[in-house]
């Protein structure tokens, strides 16, 4: 009787693990994944540089009408991570939403090969920027307004081949108060009082002339304040894409303008002082009231040790006292990759762990997207999706050279 007993659990374990087995060939289990829970309560915000971009105009769409590997990965690291509010950087803008309507309904709200169950987003912002958005100014200083292929896009408000290019797009599973959003597109480089001006090295002239100076926009993308209704109260999402500090001459301008967007947060978040220049594209001038809770999102293009920005100004922004100190989003895969592809990352002095994208040999694995809460708040979690190559998940973070941060926190 006791053999018969030990054979028949021995049946039942078999029939149990043919069963795990049966549901792991046909599918049905969920995606396997790394990503922890959050805590009670908490709210898990995300900034993410997707990559959803054209050189064309309408490229988008066609992108995301059709059978696209990188925007199925992108869409399956979102499924994986599930944050509650997420800014998409490098997100084509669309007047008319289309493009946000097509990767709501035909990517997000499909499971995606590697990702998860569907995600849903009621509420989202968009609002035009300057890429691509002709200046009618040599702006680049080549003696012509405008030209030819890619030398274009150097000549418009912010560097892009046609309007909207690397727009910026905002997805929220809870309210938007789109009616009290605040936009700083229009805002003159000029206003700023400390405004980096660029000067060429070796005869200290201005690079640019007093007229077209006068005229040039701060932001290349735009500058966006926009409260979000959250279980928590009221956030502030504070959203920007500034230049890369790169792709310029001995000026520098570009690194010049990279350090001016990125100073623009350190005066807003001031709530008095600046109501004489810091005005928005409504008219409506000053900063962010000293009470206001907030989290700063974006590709900001500048690490705080490696790489060719003006590293204080993003020092600046970790250290501002109405900034969270908290512990920086790290992950493995970071480390991985780092010493698997030397190049650049043998000389940087910044931990490996904290880079949020791969740029190359040249360039080498840097942190420039970032999620800063205010104080007032409580981090229970923070991470960048960059799987080791041992990982399941590590077959979807190359949609994009940038990979996707994000931080849980608590009204505190």
């Amino acid at each position: 009787m006791r053999s018969a007993m030990v054979w028949l659990l021995v049946a039942l374990a078999a029939l149990l693990l043919a069963a795990c087995v049966r549901v792991a060939v046909h599918g049905d289990a969920p995606a396997p994944t790394s990503m922890p829970a959050p805590t009670q309560g908490a709210l898990r915000i995300a900034t993410y540089n997707a990559s959803l971009n054209s050189d064309e105009a309408g490229g988008l769409l066609e992108r995301l009408q059709g059978d696209d590997d990188a925007a199925r990965k992108v869409t399956a690291v979102l499924q994986q991570v599930r944050p509650d509010i997420v800014l998409i950087n490098e997100f084509d803008y669309v007047a008319d939403g289309r493009a946000a309507d097509l990767f709501q309904r035909r990517w997000l709200e499909r499971p995606q090969p590697g990702g998860g169950d569907a995600l849903h987003y009621p509420y989202r912002y968009l609002a035009p920027v300057n890429t691509g958005v002709q200046s009618g100014l040599d702006l680049d200083n080549n003696g012509t307004i405008g030209g030819d292929g890619r030398d274009r896009g150097n000549d418009a408000w912010g560097y892009g081949l046609h309007p909207g290019q690397y727009g910026m797009l905002l997805l929220s599973r809870y309210p938007i108060d789109a009616a009290n959003a605040r936009t700083f597109q229009m805002l003159k480089w000029s206003a700023m009082p400390d405004a980096t001006r660029p000067r060429d090295p070796v005869t200290g002239a201005y690079f640019h002339s007093d007229a077209v100076w006068s005229q040039l926009r701060l932001s290349s993308k735009s500058h966006w304040d926009v409260p979000v209704r959250t279980p928590q109260g009221v956030l502030h999402v504070l959203a920007s894409h500034p230049t890369p500090p790169a792709f310029d001459g001995p000026e520098r301008r570009n690194v010049a303008r990279n350090r001016d967007e990125i100073h623009f947060w350190n005066a807003y978040l001031a709530p008095a002082g600046h109501e004489g220049w810091l005005c928005d594209d409504a008219g409506t001038c000053g900063g962010l009231t000293a009470d206001a809770r907030f989290v700063i999102l974006g590709d900001l293009n500048n690490d705080p040790v490696d790489g060719s920005g003006d590293h204080s100004v993003i020092a600046e922004l970790l250290e501002h006292p109405r900034v969270l100190r908290t512990a920086t989003p790290r992950s493995d895969g970071a480390i991985e990759a780092a010493a698997a592809e030397g190049g650049a990352n043998a000389v940087h002095r910044g931990a490996a762990a904290h880079d949020t994208g791969s740029f190359g040999p040249r360039v080498g694995n840097l942190r420039i997207d970032y999620v800063l809460p205010s104080v007032g708040q409580r981090v229970t979690g923070t991470g960048v999706f960059w799987p080791p190559s041992s990982s399941p998940q590590a077959a979807i973070v190359d949609g994009t050279d940038h990979r996707l941060v994000w931080v849980d926190v608590l009204r505190d």
